[in-house]
């Protein structure tokens, strides 16, 4: 069982490495792809929904903006596709700015830290993948009210800024320090939560959606999570690990001795790519370094 479990997890790394790296190959040939500042227009939009809403006293706005497969085949309401984004969780007006506060810190991190084009591929990725298993519900299985919700779509963002930072702090409630990995285990509770409340209340299909709101967590951050619990999972002796990390020393010290250019986001160096061109950021404090890739797309050293 160990064995098989090893396979399968190298085969599994292998493929969603194979599919990060195409997206990373898209990303660098089509540096103009994507849309700047995303969850900064997504957050906005939102809020303006979520104003509108209360000030609606006929609760006809918002049934007008969910996703419905029968509106748009039917009654050609495409606007449905993409609005249903924007419908704000029903909550309570503090917990909402709280939530938009953290979907746009995290949203925009996130595209400081992968580019414009891999971000806008993440999040509109997960929103394709939302509405194809909406209509699968509705003209696979029946389920006639196949609404989608963005909540479980923004909240896998969650799960990639943990896999980038996980020792960040933010302040939850704007008060308590807490570690982004602690947010993404109680991220992940809460999926877990919802899929078995789901099944409970004999909604079997509906418990697959925070399942698909994760798909492109897996596909852009999968390759790298399973190679760092491939460790965990293969009984190598001490004395390979001990062999593999002073290789990997040694590769390094190389690849530090040979190179003059290296960017302070992505770590790519101009030994690693010869042609690509590397620029010095007037707003950082001190001298670092960025690839034309990130030279406008980086937090600021401060």
């Amino acid at each position: 069982m160990i064995y098989l479990s090893k396979h399968t997890l190298h085969d599994g790394g292998l493929i969603l490495k194979f599919l990060n790296r195409a997206i990373d190959r898209f990303c660098q040939k089509h540096r103009r792809f994507g849309i700047p500042r995303l969850m900064l227009y997504i957050v906005s939009i939102s809020a303006v929904i979520y104003i509108i809403s209360m000030m609606d006293t006929t609760g006809r706005v918002l049934p007008m903006l969910g996703f419905s497969p029968d509106a748009i085949i039917y009654h050609g309401q495409v606007w449905r596709l993409i609005t249903w984004v924007f419908i704000p969780a029903n909550s309570g007006l503090i917990f909402t700015v709280i939530a938009f506060y953290f979907y746009y810190f995290i949203g925009n991190t996130l595209e400081q830290e992968w580019g414009t084009p891999k971000f806008t591929i993440y999040y509109l990725f997960g929103v394709a993948l939302n509405i194809i298993f909406g209509f699968v519900m509705r003209y696979g299985f029946g389920v006639i009210d196949a609404i989608l919700s963005p909540i479980y779509l923004n909240l896998s963002m969650f799960f990639a800024f943990a896999a980038l930072f996980p020792d960040n702090v933010v302040r939850l409630f704007f008060i308590i320090p807490i570690k982004i990995k602690w947010l993404a285990l109680a991220n992940a509770a809460f999926f877990a939560y919802s899929i078995i409340m789901e099944i409970i209340t004999g909604s079997v299909l509906l418990a697959l959606l925070p399942l698909v709101a994760i798909l492109n967590f897996i596909i852009i951050c999968g390759g790298d999570v399973l190679s760092s619990l491939r460790p965990f999972m293969a009984r190598n002796s001490p004395r390979t690990i001990k062999f593999r990390t002073a290789a990997r020393k040694s590769k390094r010290d190389i690849n530090d001795a040979l190179y003059r250019h290296k960017c302070a986001v992505c770590g790519k160096t101009d030994t690693d790519d010869p042609n690509l061109e590397f620029r010095y950021c007037s707003r950082c404090d001190g001298y670092h370094c960025f690839c034309i890739e990130h030279i406008n797309n980086h937090v600021h050293f401060q």
